[in-house]
């Protein structure tokens, strides 16, 4: 039943298939010390627990070892170590053992990572040819005349056979998109494939990130990392991109004028037909008057971004010539920025950062004492649009800085060695002023481009000297209804709620058979004007929270109605609260998003309507709401440091807040790519600095 075999310290037990009884009567029959020295080596004394009984240390005296008596068909047999354990490793060399494993865990992972990539690199080369036979309809290459110029009339593009997608929207609705900003990407991103035949047409062939554009002036990022190129982003809804740029618009022919420059360098104009037009084109920077803006540097372009960062590194490299004297030196190294929105002050807070973190690395010492950054600002404080504590803010942490911020203040002329200005001072006088300096950077304000005056001349209730006013389905005013509409910078939204006060009463007068001038509306009318103002103008909804409220204020002879002046006052009132759209980033993404919303919605309910004949009037209202701007809030660089102005709750700080600046602009980037190229600059700048070089 049971037999013993001693083996080179080792005691072997073969257990044959008798039952638990038999191996029971066996242990029993070993002598104590050894029955209780097989328990302990051989781990017999253990816990076990069962599904009725609690648990209980295992007595092999009166049970078996559960896995030595499992009937089975062979024999078992097991072998028993009669040596000591092994002593335990010493915390040090589990630490290093550790460490070593992990290590050579990481380096097998990181070589898998290199060898994937290069396999993956591999196989994005082609030597095969790619070229093939593509149909091209005639009239694309050999376009009709036409139009009140007679010019060449792109009704087909020679890329219109390029896939069978775009073969099936040559007969769709023409969408003709202008310009490549924040709210023409924003648009195409959302547009559904296949409801229109989209073509873009703008003098760039990329997205600009303009909000770290400051950035790339002073080297902290590489100028590709703040463009995306536009036809990768055209291509996804299989559209047509056009380098070109816009000339004027034959409303009434629905044709847009477009030029470009051929190989001679010669104007080529052509006609680009349209059934609807959005125009996206930004705007300039607004002159204000001032003499000399020729001696100024902008900040609107990638390229402007490029003479920037040239330019300063120009004055850097003279001011360390041994001809240049100290009045010169003094001069160069003055740095002046005119305008305390946030595009002047971050570009001052990284014009500072530069000078003052690597310039030292690789220029004379000298250099650094004498170098000066002067902030123009006309109002009383930077930043004025943010919040005070935050103004505050950051002059005071440019007063650290040594950063000078010249308050109250306007610019005169603009001569290529100083600026003049006036300034007033605390008894309110104006004295004026004279300031030596070597660059100078205009961001103040927003201004039309030559083609939105262009377009507002040929319109006559185009009143707005600034931009192109919409209504409130961002449609150009002056235009047929659902043609034409304006977007981002280029374009504001028109607010006169008390111009389109019989519009409101109308209806309600059709209702009662009276005049809108002459009847008076009580309080339960008065909310559904309410309504009605907030449908057409939802700009208005935050100013007509508390009806009861306006009601009682503006009935004037208490007489529990409000008549026709009564009311005109009241919206009158609301017209003068309600202030222009800013002219952002964000403001152009929403309004790019809403639009082609309402684009899809159009398309989708088109064979609906045009089977009802209801293919003309508003359109737009009709499928879809008016548009509402939502601040998400605004945030500023100002130099290590940041500070947020976020629907009500402000915030500043260091370092912490410019990691968050930095996630909120990284999370906002256009694409994968540009994220990628963002980290990698970020990360250059901590190992190894800015790159002070020009070219």
């Amino acid at each position: 039943m049971l037999r013993q075999q001693p083996l080179k310290g080792l005691v072997r037990f073969a257990v044959s298939p008798s039952g638990r009884h038999g191996l029971q009567l066996a242990l029993r029959k070993l002598p104590a010390a050894q029955y209780h020295s097989i328990a302990l080596q051989s781990n017999l004394l253990r816990t076990f627990h069962t599904p009725r009984r609690r648990a209980q240390t295992f007595n092999p005296s009166a049970q078996c070892f559960p896995l030595l008596l499992r009937p089975c068909s062979k024999a078992l047999t097991r072998s028993i170590n009669t040596k000591p354990l092994p002593q335990k490793k010493s915390a040090l060399y589990r630490f290093i053992y550790r460490s070593l494993a992990y290590t050579g865990f990481f380096i097998l992972f990181t070589g898998g990572l290199i060898v994937a990539f290069f396999i993956y690199d591999a196989s994005t080369y082609r030597e095969d040819l790619t070229f093939s036979d593509v149909p091209v309809s005639e009239l694309a290459l050999n376009p009709r005349r036409g139009g009140p110029k007679n010019l060449p009339i792109a009704e087909h593009l020679v890329d219109d056979e390029d896939y069978p997608e775009m073969s099936t929207q040559k007969n769709k609705p023409k969408l003709v998109i202008l310009g490549t900003g924040w709210g023409s990407v924003a648009m195409l991103k959302l547009l559904h494939a296949g409801n229109y035949h989209i073509t873009v047409v703008s003098p760039v062939n990329y997205f600009l990130f303009t909000p770290m554009l400051p950035s790339a002036t002073v080297g902290t990022l590489e100028f590709r990392s703040l463009i995306e190129p536009v036809r990768r982003i055209v291509n996804r809804i299989k559209g047509h991109f056009l380098k070109a740029e816009a000339e004027n618009v034959e409303f009434s022919e629905k044709l847009l004028e477009v030029s470009q420059e051929d190989s001679q360098g010669v104007k080529q104009h052509f006609y680009l037909p349209y059934d609807k037009l959005v125009i996206g084109v930004g705007s300039t920077s607004n002159p204000h008057g001032v003499k000399g803006l020729e001696n100024c540097n902008f900040l609107k372009t990638i390229e402007d971004a490029r003479e920037i960062r040239n330019k300063v590194l120009l004055n850097l490299e003279r001011a360390c010539l041994p001809t240049t004297t100290d009045e010169e030196r003094r001069r160069l190294l003055s740095f002046v920025v005119s305008g305390g929105g946030p595009t002047g002050v971050e570009f001052a807070a990284e014009l500072f950062d530069m000078l003052n973190e690597d310039l030292l690395k690789s220029f004379p010492k000298i250099l650094r004492n004498e170098i000066s950054v002067h902030v123009i600002q006309s109002r009383g404080h930077i930043l004025n649009t943010y919040d005070e504590a935050l103004s505050k803010f950051a002059e005071a942490r440019f007063a650290h800085d040594q950063v000078e911020v010249l308050t109250n203040s306007r610019v005169k002329e603009v001569q290529p060695d100083k600026i003049i200005f006036t300034q007033k001072d605390e008894s309110g006088a104006t004295v004026t002023k004279e300031l030596p300096m070597g660059f100078c950077l205009w961001s103040t304000g927003v201004a039309q481009t030559e083609f939105c005056k262009r377009i507002a001349d040929k319109l006559e209730v185009q009143t707005n000297r600034h931009a192109l006013e919409t209504d409130t389905h961002c449609r150009l005013n002056g235009t047929p209804l659902g043609d034409v509409y304006a977007i981002g910078d280029c374009a504001t939204v028109q607010n006169n709620v008390a111009d389109h006060l019989l519009t409101f009463l109308r209806s309600l007068a059709w209702e009662k058979g009276k005049d809108p001038e002459t009847m008076e509306i009580s309080f339960k009318e008065w909310r559904g004007v309410a309504q009605r103002v907030k449908a057409r103008f939802p700009q208005a909804a935050d100013h007509l929270r508390r009806l009861d409220k306006l009601f009682h204020e503006y009935d004037k002879d208490q007489s529990g109605t409000l008549d026709f002046g009564e009311l005109r006052e009241l919206l009158k009132q609301i017209d003068n609260r309600l202030t222009s759209l800013p002219a952002t980033a964000q403001r152009a993404s929403q309004q790019g998003q809403y639009l082609a919303r309402k684009f899809n919605k159009l398309a989708q309910a088109a064979p609906g309507m045009r089977a009802n004949q209801m293919d003309y009037g508003d359109l737009d209202a009709a499928v879809y709401k008016a548009f509402e701007y939502k601040h998400l809030g605004s945030l500023a660089y100002i130099g290590n440091a940041a500070v947020f102005d976020i629907n009500g709750l402000n915030f500043s700080g260091g370092l912490l807040a410019v990691y968050l600046w930095r996630s909120v602009y990284f999370a906002q980037s256009v694409s994968f790519r540009t994220r990628i190229l963002l980290a990698m600059d970020w990360s250059k700048r901590a190992l190894f600095g800015r790159d002070l070089m020009n070219f």
